[in-house]
């Protein structure tokens, strides 16, 4: 059973979250938790990572390093919930960490730039976009570019907002930084490069499991916030439970696929990476191609939505678990 408490503390979280983001001025100064969990797997990746290894080795040796990455930022939830507890007010440290370690605002805040991007012509909306997306952006045209903006602000919804809501309403502070340790060790080596093919291999399959339950939700939440873009909540449910499966990952295609039906838009299709060629089918194919910065901002009342959707439903577990 989830504490109701603990569903208390998430919702100031997502407030929190929702009014402040991760303001720059103090992350030119402190080092964000995101941050040092990268540095860890990027030192284990330069430590066990041995281009002349097998693929077996590579892979063993992936499946280390995310168990040490893991367990350290395990630990170190569980040392801060054994602090906070300890001190009086501590229930604000907890809010403020889970508040860091959502990507709400963030999120909303980096995509949002890539729509006010196109005022200063095609080459500044390549530049925001790249900063959200791993595609490359010299390839990308007009349509393109927005297409990557809208499915960033679905896909990382469920990645960013909800997995690790879900994760911290579970296991707490534990249980949030080891689910931002396996997503950021996905992030960092997850992809099909030929140095990471085997090496991630194991924070790829981990990430997929952990995001199941979150992708899921998230598309749903989605669907229900459609008629914001002027979309139907039964046809994005219908999209999504019939193209959701056709991307490659097991969880992206869920919010991806309830955000096109809800714009009226076709996303995914093949998309170039680091000069290698995805070629997934589109998400509601029959949807226009010709996405526009207007449809970005259309995604962002969407997302909004669902985002204000998800904090209600927080509080009214917390409600009904506190009675």
């Amino acid at each position: 059973m989830i504490p109701a408490d603990r569903l208390w503390l998430l919702a100031a979280a997502l407030i929190v979250d929702a009014a402040i983001g991760d303001p720059d001025l103090v992350w030119r100064r402190l080092t964000h938790p995101a941050a040092m969990i990268g540095a860890l797997v990027g030192r284990l990746d330069r430590l066990l990572n041995r281009d002349t290894a097998p693929p077996w080795r590579r892979r063993l040796s992936g499946a280390l390093a995310v168990a040490v990455v893991v367990t350290v930022a395990a630990t170190v939830g569980l040392g801060l919930e054994i602090i906070f507890a300890a001190i009086p007010y501590g229930i604000v440290g907890t809010v403020i960490v889970t508040a860091v370690l959502l990507a709400g605002r963030s999120l909303y805040d980096h995509v949002a730039a890539v729509a006010a991007a196109f005022a200063y012509g095609l080459s500044g909306a390549r530049v925001a976009v790249a900063r959200i997306v791993g595609r490359d952006p010299g390839s990308l045209d007009e349509a393109r570019i927005c297409r990557a903006a809208i499915e960033s602000a679905a896909e990382n919804f469920s990645d960013g907002v909800v997995a690790p809501a879900l994760w911290f309403a579970l296991l707490g502070l534990p249980g949030l930084l080891a689910y931002k340790a396996i997503n950021t060790a996905d992030s960092m080596t997850g992809h099909l490069t030929p140095r990471h093919a085997d090496f991630g291999w194991a924070a790829a399959r981990l990430d997929d499991l952990i995001n199941l339950p979150a992708s899921r939700i998230a598309a749903t939440l989605i669907a229900l916030a459609a008629p914001l873009a002027g979309g139907e909540v039964l046809r994005s449910l219908k999209i999504m439970a019939a193209d959701a499966g056709k991307l490659r990952s097991p969880n992206a295609g869920w919010p991806e696929a309830a955000m096109a039906a809800a714009l009226g838009v076709a996303l995914a299709g093949p998309r170039r990476y680091a000069g290698i060629i995805v070629d997934d089918p589109f998400l509601n194919a029959g949807g226009r191609r010709n996405a526009a910065p207007a449809d970005i901002r259309r995604a962002l009342r969407v997302y909004l939505g669902a985002w204000a959707m998800l904090s209600v439903i927080v509080v009214v577990l917390a409600v009904l678990l506190g009675l």
